[in-house]
């Protein structure tokens, strides 16, 4: 199984439309309150950033985030855990570690593990979306590794870590890391 790249920016190009966001931060939890989703923070275990709780049977959602971790990382959870609901069938709990899988095995140690990859990437798509970074990328020019000030001040913007703003920009082919 491959991912399901279109289609996941897709999906996160609907919601930001059905929400009117046009600029950053992304108002992630308003988003996925409008899909019907209960957000909860709890203070978990330092290992888990976050879970999914689906009610098959009402389709009611539950998305949970660890409250001690940083507000950012809190963020990306939430879209994380929504990519799940959106994208996947399955389990009625699926709790991600904080090293973002499912299962600690061999494929998903590899990255291999499509369903986290594919939540990986809708997380990125929604609360980092191309339309938006190539608006700001304009402004601030240039960007490298040498010049980490202004990845931090566009991950500031956005509400996401460095890193993943890094990592989102290399996807993109903005930056070589």
């Amino acid at each position: 199984m491959t991912v399901r790249r279109k289609h996941i920016r897709e999906i996160a190009s609907r919601l930001l439309t059905e929400s009117d966001t046009r600029r950053p931060p992304v108002p992630v939890e308003q988003i996925a309150r409008s899909r019907g989703v209960l957000i909860r923070k709890q203070a978990v275990d330092e290992n888990v950033s976050g879970f999914l709780y689906r009610n098959n049977v009402t389709g009611k959602a539950v998305i949970g985030a660890n409250r001690q971790q940083h507000p950012n990382r809190q963020r990306f959870t939430i879209a994380h855990e929504l990519g799940h609901l959106l994208l996947h069938s399955g389990d009625a709990v699926h709790v991600d570690t904080s090293f973002g899988v499912k299962h600690r095995d061999e494929r998903s140690s590899k990255g291999m593990d499509v369903e986290e990859m594919e939540a990986n990437l809708f997380a990125a798509e929604l609360l980092i979306p191309v339309q938006f970074l190539r608006e700001d990328l304009e402004k601030v020019g240039a960007l490298d590794l040498l010049h980490d000030a202004k990845v931090a001040k566009l991950a500031h913007a956005y509400q996401v870590s460095n890193q993943a703003m890094a990592v989102r920009l290399s996807h993109l082919g903005y930056l070589d890391i």
